[in-house]
């Protein structure tokens, strides 16, 4: 099965897994999806994450991460940009999340790096997506 738009398949992925309470999920791999996901973990939102190396492009495993509650520390994520529909943004014009309480991910010519790390570089792109 041919994906049309990886990024918003391995969101999917990672909502699916909360909403089913998973420890953890496989995702295929590749460079961006590696970047997001070392996002992810420095802000907090999952656990880590594992590469493995088997088959030709490898697998992603991600450890999701919850709350003493047993309640998702992710409580949403949405796709910005998508493949039918570019979204590039300035660095004054990249949204705040929940008054700042989220992340935005932005991919940019220095990298894939958050919101808060594209304005303090000075820099825009594409937003990808926004977690909260």
């Amino acid at each position: 099965m041919k994906v049309t738009d990886p990024i918003a398949d391995m969101l999917t992925r990672i909502r699916n897994g909360l909403r089913a309470k998973k420890q953890a999920v496989e995702i295929p791999c590749s460079r961006l999806k590696l970047q997001l996901a070392r996002i992810l973990k420095d802000e907090g939102y999952i656990q880590n994450f594992v590469v493995n190396e088997t088959g030709p492009q490898g697998t992603l495993k991600v450890t999701l991460k919850y709350t003493s509650e047993s309640e998702p520390v992710i409580q949403g994520i949405i796709r910005y940009s998508k493949p039918g529909r570019r979204r590039y943004s300035g660095k004054a014009g990249i949204p705040r999340v929940m008054g700042g309480l989220g992340t935005s991910i932005v991919s940019t010519s220095k990298g894939v790096m958050t919101g808060e790390q594209a304005k303090e570089a000075g820099v825009g792109g594409e937003v990808l997506c926004a977690i909260w």
